[in-house]
């Protein structure tokens, strides 16, 4: 019987643990990281010591300040988390190029022919958690089993900083006592069916014969059934998972009536998507605008011009004429999302057109560079700034949105 070989590495609340790094004083206190702070901000990820309260990733922090009104309350900062990431996921190919990616955080492992070099399945889990502490001063959860499902399911249930491991053969009985929500592919949708049968439990799951849940949920059913046996054959997929799509959005605090505001948020999307595309040297071939007029009423219009885009002055010309149209069509109402993306994404191979200077795309790399390094505020655009309100007074940057939020689907930060 194949010895458990697969890893699920998980960085135990990965946001706050890079923020206690540098505010070591709030360590032991319930710390909330969200997309922006206002009544629309979204909770990202939360403390052990929160999730208490109640707290959870995903909710309103208008909810989160409610649940906790005790907690500490910070604003994400990716260009801090994004090289602790990376130095993560290059840890993690030390000890095998069977890696897979999961997110910026977490990732898959696949160990079987490392053994002779690194020892068997729990040994690299053992070093791996020590090198994330060493060098990156923050702690790793890992589960290790026989596939990716019940590893993923072990990490969570060794949280925080623990290794959990699940000998072959006795997958089944692992998962049984744990609650239904804890197996991979039962959403809330399907939770509550299940509970409708009397379904509490992942074992309750594994008692109900696979031809009821095929004849509930179809072909759906069998492969259910499975899994709640911890029957799971997808392979590692090595290699770094490649973007389908990248977005930025950004959700007002308050509903946002002024062009000059919405055109300042436009073009920094724009910046931003640009470089996503320049560090997966990707090209775009659609581009796409996303408007929320309140209360939600959501909008999207895409274009597709004769040639692929990649710097942001192209994503930005594109995304102004959409947003020219669409404003004017919904009587320029107040917008309380703005966003922007780009899809149809291929290999980045630009020829210049008749008369374009060389350089494309310098000053872009040069910025993206030095946001990178020193922070998304280390150059503005002068239309990023407020004008003095009194004689003498500094220039300041705008009050940021409730959150901006990035999507980029099938990305890592490895």
């Amino acid at each position: 019987m194949a010895a458990p070989s697969i890893l699920h590495v998980d960085l135990d609340a990965f946001f706050v643990s890079m923020e206690l790094l540098r505010r070591p004083e709030l360590r032991g206190l319930p710390v909330v990281v969200a997309g922006g702070l206002g009544a629309r901000g979204v909770v990202n990820t939360c403390s052990y010591e929160a999730r208490r309260f109640g707290v959870r990733s995903a909710m309103p922090v208008s909810q989160a300040r409610r649940l906790c009104p005790s907690a500490v309350f910070l604003e994400s900062d990716y260009s801090f988390y994004g090289p602790a990431s990376r130095q993560f996921h290059a840890i993690l190919r030390d000890f095998t190029p069977r890696v897979e990616p999961a997110g910026a955080d977490e990732a898959y492992l696949d160990v079987s022919g490392s053994e002779r070099l690194f020892g068997d399945g729990p040994a690299i889990a053992r070093d791996i958690r020590a090198r994330v502490k060493a060098e990156a001063g923050i702690t790793a959860s890992v589960g290790v089993a026989t596939n990716k499902l019940v590893a993923k399911v072990a990490s969570d249930a060794a949280k925080p900083d623990g290794l959990l491991i699940v000998p072959a053969g006795q997958e089944a009985d692992f998962l049984a006592p744990r609650p239904l929500r804890d197996l991979p592919m039962v959403g809330p949708k399907t939770a509550t069916v299940l509970a409708g049968l009397g379904v509490r439990s992942i074992g309750d799951l594994q008692r109900i014969p696979v031809h009821a849940l095929q004849a509930r949920f179809g072909r759906h059913g069998a492969e259910l059934h499975a899994r709640a046996m911890g029957i799971h054959n997808a392979p590692v997929l090595a290699g770094r998972a490649e973007a389908k799509s990248i977005s930025r959005e950004t959700t007002f605090d308050a509903d946002e009536p002024a062009e000059e505001r919405l055109r300042v948020v436009l073009r920094r999307q724009a910046e931003r998507v640009a470089a996503d595309l320049a560090r997966h040297e990707r090209s775009a071939r659609t581009v796409t605008l996303k408007l929320r007029f309140p209360p939600f009423e959501t909008l999207t219009r895409s274009w597709t011009p004769g040639a692929p885009v990649e710097v942001a002055a192209e994503i930005f010309s594109a995304a102004s004429a959409m947003f020219d149209r669409a404003w004017a069509e919904n009587s320029h109402r107040p917008v309380r999302l703005l966003g922007l993306g780009v899809t149809n994404l291929q290999e980045r191979a630009h020829q210049l057109r008749f008369g374009e200077p060389g350089g494309h795309g310098q000053l872009d790399s040069a910025v993206s560079t030095l946001r990178e390094r020193f922070g998304e505020t280390a150059v503005l655009r002068a239309a990023e700034l407020f004008r003095p309100k009194r004689p003498g007074q500094q220039l300041t940057t705008p009050p940021a949105a409730a959150h901006d939020q990035i999507d980029l689907e099938g990305f890592d930060w490895a």
